[in-house]
């Protein structure tokens, strides 16, 4: 990593370059373009309320990568932790240390605050995040599995 890159929360002012830094994130997990998407996380980042939380990466005053995040209990163990939703870096900045230093500064805020650790998932088949991750962190050993909502019956009226 350069110290050219600063790690920092998103801003306003960073809707269309966040915009792109989301989009390129969508494209690689092969999602559908949708700007109501993208319309809808952007205002969860926005919303003080809300829980999601960026930050960027920003080199010569470009934003080059971003990182989704939030809180979340671990009943199990009785407190509170990070869990990073998404991280992307634009192709051309990676290797460099960029997904380290995002990483890094979630540590520390987990560090500030007192959270337990910081935890996230990624594809199987994402190889080139697995070596950063592996770097950075170890391996759980657990599996995600994924439900649809149940369906509902349509209610009967006599």
């Amino acid at each position: 990593m350069t110290a050219d890159l600063v790690i920092r929360p998103v801003e306003p002012a960073d809707r269309d370059a966040w915009g792109a830094l989301f989009r390129g994130y969508r494209d690689f997990y092969r999602l559908e373009h949708d700007e109501s998407v993208i319309a809808t996380v952007w205002s969860w980042l926005t919303d003080p309320a809300h829980e999601l939380r960026g930050h960027l990466a920003v080199r010569k005053g470009r934003p080059i990568a971003l990182a989704h995040w939030r809180r979340f209990a671990r009943p199990s163990r009785g407190g509170t932790a990070i869990f990073l939703d998404d991280l992307f870096t634009v192709p051309g900045a990676r290797g460099a240390g960029t997904g380290s230093a995002l990483i890094a500064e979630l540590q520390r805020i987990a560090a500030d605050e007192g959270l337990m650790e910081v935890r996230w998932i990624t594809s199987e088949t994402n190889l080139d995040a697995q070596r950063l991750y592996d770097r950075v962190a170890g391996r759980v050993p657990f599996l995600t599995y994924s439900a649809p909502p149940a369906a509902t019956k349509p209610e009967v009226t006599p």
